[in-house]
């Protein structure tokens, strides 16, 4: 079969939750066998979301070939087996960076270069790339409509339907429809407007998901019906829900996936999802709770965190134990001192970052799970802070830190490599991607992961400094995973604690509510452990 797409937009406000759908749509689509990819299309001027400040953009996501990508490629790879990569989401900037590269080189013979057809034309030929390995390609449309940056991109995929064919390319459509609790009732005017929006530029949705607390009745489903100018079998209800894996089985319950199948004229047999059932079955009714502290910088803003947040909730489903995450301003720790902030939490979880606020916290919260015992998971910079605190703490270097936020230290346990001094570019400029890891026989990594070869993502531009390797190692931080020439490390351990380990990479994005990564499954089950050897 050739590949299939469908284009999902949104209306009314942002923040509905379109990448959700998406990927939500992607796992109905691909428990019937068919085989599924996804793109996203962000109309900001970035040439990707790199150098954006969290606070403004959320987490930035990694691919396997190092990709800097939004948030929505997680959840693509988070509810299917879809592998995302360079191609799969890309910006107004990057297509105008493309365009106006080709018209200094000539490529455009001289012709007057415009937003139609010659941007609309890159947005297509990066759409049609996603062609021919998958069934069924979901592209993404970030924004909402009617905001002027996205006007390309919905004009680049109104011509696509014409030149793929009415039964290969379906549209559809998040709009919200808000419930007044003054009067009891529905509104469906924000949805009509929307939709109004929409085929004002020439598409016409196929399929209308309607955001609402509660389930809409077949009158309000009809009346949106007739207004919007769709079947009533293709309003789809997109009701809140507890636990975000619910949304396939709520979808399916809905009749969606069928009715996608109509619209792109395929035939396949009946969903199997036994295994998303069982995933639901377990966030709803967890046998244990723990409670993990996480100590950042972005902690005002939950989606600079998404990643992280998930994977802890595939640990958590893994032990049959709901997690609850206490986010720690890492700021706020050094002011108030650990003893105010970290006291009864069962595990200690310090994340990535860049730039010097908040470190001190950091290395604070660090030291703290070091003495007192509690499990202690450090990722990317929540690795280099521990690295520090047991340099300060335990090898007596003095003013020991990261050359990054102290140029002058005497001891940069952690420093850029050679080849990296001199960078002055912020975007792309770090050690990014799936990157091969040998672990050390019968250490704690390697008794986790269950062998001794792993390749893993990273988004970083410091590393350990090899010359404090010794000291380190003479005080009981072990280097348990190490680069295959054995020049980087990527893994530590601190020997006589039930459970210290910090990594150089970013685990959190490669796992799965359907295979938790075995780092989350493993310190939630220590977490669980420790809460459970604790008086009460």
């Amino acid at each position: 079969m050739h590949t299939k797409f469908i284009f999902i937009t949104g209306g009314v406000l942002s923040s509905l939750g379109k990448g959700l759908a998406s990927a939500s749509i992607g796992a109905l689509l691909e428990s019937r066998g068919l085989r599924v990819t996804f793109q996203k299309l962000d109309p900001y001027i970035n040439v990707d979301p790199g150098t954006m400040n969290p606070f403004q953009h959320g987490e930035v996501f990694v691919t396997e070939d190092g990709a800097e990508t939004d948030l929505d490629l997680g959840h693509y790879e988070r509810f299917t087996h879809a592998v995302m990569s360079k191609k799969n989401n890309f910006t107004t900037g990057k297509v105008y960076e493309t365009v106006i590269r080709k018209e200094r080189r000539g490529d455009y013979l001289g012709k007057t270069i415009q937003v139609i057809p010659h941007i609309t034309d890159e947005i297509k030929q990066r759409v049609l790339a996603l062609a021919g390995e998958v069934d069924i390609a979901l592209v993404e449309i970030g924004g909402t409509v009617g905001d002027i940056e996205g006007q390309p991109f919905l004009e680049a995929i109104r011509q696509l339907k014409s030149d793929l064919g009415g039964r290969n390319a379906c549209y559809i459509h998040l709009t919200l429809v808000p419930y007044m609790k003054t009067s009891g009732e529905v509104k469906t005017k924000p949805t009509q407007h929307s939709v109004k929006a929409l085929r004002e530029i020439g598409i016409q949705p196929d399929i209308l998901l309607c955001r609402t607390e509660k389930f809409l009745s077949k009158e309000i489903k009809a009346k949106i019906a007739l207004f919007c100018n769709v079947d009533a079998d293709a309003v789809i209800t997109a009701k809140d829900v507890e636990s975000i894996y619910e949304v396939p089985l709520l979808f399916h319950q809905e009749g969606l996936d069928g009715k996608i199948l109509e619209v792109l004229n395929i035939w396949t047999g009946a969903p199997r999802l036994e295994k998303w059932e069982e995933v639901v079955h377990r966030a709803r009714n967890p046998k244990h709770d723990v409670t993990v502290g996480m100590v950042g910088k972005y902690v005002s803003l939950a989606e600079s965190y998404k990643s992280l947040n998930e994977a802890l909730t595939h640990g958590g489903i893994a032990n049959e134990c709901r997690v609850d995450i206490r986010f720690i301003d890492s700021e706020e720790l050094e002011q108030k001192g650990p003893d105010a902030l970290l006291g009864g939490l069962d595990g200690i979880l310090v994340p990535g970052g860049f730039g010097t606020r908040g470190i001190e916290g950091k290395i604070l919260a660090a030291s703290h799970a070091r003495k007192k015992e509690v499990p202690f998971f450090g990722i990317c910079l929540g690795m280099q802070t521990a690295i520090i605190s047991i340099a300060r703490d335990l090898c007596r270097l003095d003013r020991a830190n990261s050359s990054e936020f102290d140029p002058e230290t005497p001891y940069p346990v952690i420093d850029l490599m050679h080849e990296q001094v001199g960078v002055t570019a912020k975007g792309a400029t770090m050690r990014l991607g799936a990157y091969p890891c040998s672990l050390l026989k019968d250490s704690l990594a390697s008794r986790i992961y269950g062998a001794e070869e792993i390749r893993e993502r990273h988004r970083h531009r410091y590393e350990v400094n090899n010359a404090f390797r010794d000291v380190l190692g003479r005080q009981g931080l072990a280097a348990s995973g190490l680069s295959p020439s054995g020049d980087l490390v990527e893994i530590v351990e601190w020997k006589g604690h039930p459970w210290f380990l910090g990594c150089q990479f970013h685990p959190e994005f490669k796992s799965r509510p359907l295979d938790p990564h075995p780092l989350f499954r493993d310190f939630i089950r220590a977490a669980l452990e420790n809460r459970s050897s604790r008086p009460a």
